[in-house]
């Protein structure tokens, strides 16, 4: 068995694509670096998008606030009031189709079927809190400009123009009242907020966190070092939306170079491409397509993974937690022996370590630029969402692991991890009561 886990380990270090070639400091010093240069306004991989949303104001209780949920491929709408307890009570759910999923779509259609959606709660409210998953320039007044859509949203005419604005519009002109009070702000946020109104505990800051498909993170920033922005209240705070994903200055492993290249936007989004549910699964493919080519399995076994085309990053779970079970690896694994399996699980798992240990690298460096945790009676409340953070095997612990090793032991500054329910209807309805 360790000549087995020798062997994985000097192949995997040969392609640097080993968590052991990760350096800790130097990842988070280029981190910090990409997100004093994004604040700045310089050219940097990290857009640290300021949002104008503050963290803190007290959320009003009984009062009424219509969310929008606009993700990829579902838009949910609904209203939320908080009780005198401060529970989050959701009422008209409702889910539809995201516009510009099925065909092409112009403008004002698109904002028309928005507004269709909110045809029977759009008397309950005259505040909308919406969490728009995309990419937006965010303004002083909350509404946001599209930057791109993602998620194979076809409705290019509507790159470039305010979301808020044109829903308002649409709401007026189909005689479904005045305009709203619009909060635009993405899912990243929401769930921060998510963590702030749902906590009785008094915490140093707050970071908002998502690892599912994608991966990105926001946290709470100085005004005073938002250089880029002008005329902010300098005595105040703000949520800055980093797109992490995007972090450019990790050095990749020569498989993670070719494997960036084989995809359909090579060149950007790095990191996320190391760590998040949309990529671990086919790069963990195509390493273990390099370990064939080098010989690390039988021949039988090599032969049954190369019929392998593809593989997701649930099927790649499937193997970690069931490796002799029914799932495309270990079926693999079958033409051979044990070795053929423990090979296959060590080049797996080591792969999903290296995901939690730059997990835990972009983690360490938001708390980091906070500033805050150092108070171990007021920790930093980490909001976590996402299926890959949460299910995929090992890697919730792991980043547990290194955060403790690193941000607690090494630096002193103290944490929790929450999850939310709801965050996402919650948040948009903090955001849209609170703003």
């Amino acid at each position: 068995m360790n000549k087995i886990k020798q062997n994985v380990t000097r192949f995997l270090r040969k392609y640097q694509m080993d968590y052991l070639d990760v350096d800790i400091d130097m990842v988070i010093d280029s981190f910090l670096s990409e997100m004093r240069r994004g604040l700045a306004g310089k050219k940097s991989t990290l857009d640290m998008i300021p949002t104008y949303i503050e963290v803190g104001a007290g959320v009003p209780t009984n009062k009424r606030v219509i969310v929008v949920d606009a993700g990829g491929t579902n838009f949910r709408v609904a209203t939320v009031y908080f009780d005198d307890q401060k529970k989050a009570i959701i009422e008209n759910l409702r889910l539809y189709k995201m516009p510009g999923v099925q065909h092409e779509i112009g403008k004002d259609e698109f904002f028309k079927i928005m507004a269709g959606y909110l045809k029977d709660v759009a008397g309950a409210a005259q505040n909308i809190g919406f969490c728009f998953s995309y990419a937006v320039e965010m303004s002083p007044n909350k509404d946001g400009r599209l930057i791109r859509f993602s998620k194979e949203i076809k409705a290019k005419d509507v790159v470039g123009q305010p979301i808020g604005e044109n829903l308002n519009r649409a709401l007026v002109s189909m005689g479904l009242g005045n305009e709203k009070h619009i909060v635009l702000l993405n899912d990243t946020v929401v769930t921060l907020l998510a963590g702030v109104g749902c906590q009785n505990r008094s915490f140093g800051s707050y970071i908002g966190f998502i690892l599912g498909t994608g991966t990105n993170t926001c946290y709470v920033e100085k005004n005073s070092n938002i250089k880029k922005t002008k005329n902010l209240d300098l005595l105040k705070s703000q949520i800055i939306n980093t797109e992490s994903g995007n972090f450019g200055k990790i050095k990749q492993g020569k498989i993670d170079a070719a494997f960036d290249k084989s995809t359909v936007n090579p060149g950007v989004h790095k990191f996320e491409k190391m760590i998040s549910g949309a990529y671990l699964g086919p790069l963990c493919l195509a390493t273990i397509h390099k370990a064939c080519d080098a010989s690390l399995f039988s021949t039988a076994v090599a032969n049954a993974l190369w019929q392998i085309p593809e593989l997701d990053t649930k099927a790649l779970n499937a193997f970690l937690l069931y490796p002799y079970g029914n799932n495309p690896f270990a079926d693999a694994a079958k033409q051979g022996n044990t070795d053929d399996s423990l090979t296959l699980y060590y080049i797996a798992d080591r792969l999903t370590e290296r995901a939690a240990k730059l997990t835990a690298i972009n983690l360490s460096a938001m708390a980091i630029k906070s500033g805050s945790g150092t108070d171990p009676s007021k920790p930093i409340c980490i909001v976590a969402e996402g299926t890959t953070f949460y299910q995929m095997k090992s890697l919730k612990p792991r980043v547990e692991f290194y955060l403790k090793q690193y941000l607690e032991n090494k630096l002193g500054i103290h944490y929790e991890i929450i999850s939310v329910e709801n965050a996402t209807l919650i948040g948009a309805a903090i955001a849209g009561l609170t703003n």
